[in-house]
């Protein structure tokens, strides 16, 4: 009878676990301080965290203007009313700044539900820098003070001894001169359950089943932007351990292996930087690194023929671009383009847009591909399969293992702009480090890309069936 109730105890706490519910502020009613913007601005903190589990500086978290010395406070509403068991408050810079937290319970007043007792001992934080906000903070137009480079991120989960029903708000106070550096907060959610809440990555079991990727020799090359023709005969990537940034190829040889890399030739390597090749077509080559002019539609990319001469210059409607660089996919028939580029339309950093080819053969104007595959943060280097609806790019924006990630996302729709919630290819293919630049060979089911190894970029390669890209 015993062994009978520990079962019964064990399944009973398995669905609970699984009954758990669970929300995420989905709208700010008050706040003390916003920095404004797309990137950092207070609507950042709503949604589940994507600045977890990773943790560490995100544009796509909330960062108050007085993290360094002051107090600050906001409320937050959740869709729709719940028992609230536990809050939870995603702090993925320098955690421990929750001192207070109340809850509305429907009536519109705020019941303090946790306090944290003041520990004496804590030093408090001052900020001794410069207070004109002249500190670039690694993004165009993003003018915050500058802080000591601390990150160290925590999940600050209160477990109520009595649950309060009914909860439609909740109010945190944050202090946050008791830890020194700059402060980010993620997200916040309730919960009916003691269970802990914590951040996914979103991901499924048949990438986490891959093999290990292995590692192409390259030497002491740097590489990027891996690229197989479209008969499979040649690897094309670019490397920059000098000044000039090169274009290298490996041949395929009789053992299916790739030979040692060679320097192309010249038409691929006109420029100073960026050159690469993104797109190889059985009519066509993209490559870029051209020198261009702002203001005439120029993009820095050309078409050339499969003799490598060029037949034309790639340009865009009203081309803009924030950076110096850009990254490219384009459809076999050349009618759709896919970028990584920052500009106007952005929702906070690099974003992945479209375009389509006019009749002159020139291409109409870059519309951005959604809030779904678009964070605050970067996305880019992007890889389109051959069914133009799988999509491969890479991103800092999501949860991730750790940097850039890369996710793969399908179109739902012909208007290019409605896309399937990104899928994160899994630990096997991600790090804690950075990992980018990817090319998917549908013909052997391989996907190259760059992963940083040791602080040093290599040219990595998985199998990956092409069937696990295309459904999920």
């Amino acid at each position: 009878m015993k062994k009978l109730f520990i079962l019964f105890s064990i399944f009973y706490s398995l669905c609970s676990a699984e009954a758990q519910q669970i929300q995420w502020a989905s709208k700010v009613i008050k706040f003390s301080s916003d920095l404004g913007g797309k990137q950092n601005g207070i609507k950042r903190i709503l949604g589940k965290p994507d600045a977890f589990p990773q943790g560490g500086n995100s544009a796509n978290a909330w960062t108050p203007k007085n993290a360094l010395d002051g107090k600050e406070v906001i409320e937050v509403g959740f869709e729709k009313p719940q028992t609230v068991k536990q809050i939870a408050v995603f702090e993925n810079l320098n955690a421990g700044c929750v001192y207070k937290i109340s809850l509305d319970n429907g009536s519109g007043n705020y019941e303090t539900v946790w306090t944290r007792t003041r520990d004496w001992k804590t030093p408090y934080y001052k900020s001794t820098l410069n207070t004109d906000r002249s500190y670039y903070f690694k993004k165009k137009r993003r003018k915050i003070n500058e802080a000591p480079e601390v990150i160290n991120p925590g999940i600050e989960s209160v477990i109520l001894d009595n649950a309060v029903s009914g909860v439609v708000a909740v109010k945190v106070f944050f202090t946050f001169a008791v830890i020194p550096g700059q402060k980010q907060i993620d997200a916040i959610g309730i919960s009916d359950s003691a269970v802990p809440i914590e951040a996914k990555i979103n991901t499924i079991s048949v990438f986490e089943n891959l093999p290990n990727p292995e590692l192409l020799p390259v030497g002491d090359l740097i590489p990027s932007s891996p690229m197989v023709s479209f008969d499979g005969q040649k690897l094309f990537f670019s490397e920059r351990t000098n000044d000039k940034e090169r274009v290298f190829s490996c041949a395929k040889e009789a053992n299916g292996k790739w030979s040692k890399p060679t320097e192309e030739i010249p038409a691929l390597n006109q420029n100073e930087t960026y050159n690469a090749v993104l797109g190889h077509h059985p009519d066509f080559i993209l490559k870029s690194g051209m020198v261009y002019n702002r203001g005439t539609g120029e993009t820095g990319y050309e078409f050339l023929d499969n003799k490598y001469q060029s037949t034309r210059l790639l340009k865009i409607a009203a081309y803009n671009n924030y950076d110096d660089s850009s990254s490219a996919s384009i459809t076999a028939d050349k009618k759709t383009m896919v970028m990584g580029i920052e500009t106007d339309m952005t929702q906070g950093g690099m974003d992945l847009y479209f375009t389509n080819k006019k009749e002159d053969g020139t291409y109409s104007l870059l519309q951005n591909m959604g809030k779904i595959i678009n964070s605050a943060a970067d996305e880019g280097m992007p890889c389109l399969l051959s069914d133009q609806k799988t999509l491969l790019f890479s991103s800092n924006g999501f949860s991730s293992f750790g940097g850039f990630d890369i996710y793969v996302t399908h179109r739902l729709d012909d208007t290019w702009k409605k896309w399937s919630e990104p899928i994160n290819l899994g630990s096997k293919i991600n790090s804690s480090d950075y990992e980018s630049s990817c090319f998917y060979d549908e013909k052997t089911e391989t996907l190259y890309f760059t992963k940083w190894v040791n602080d040093t970029p290599k040219l990595s390669f998985v199998k990956i069936p092409l069937a696990s890209l295309q459904q999920f």
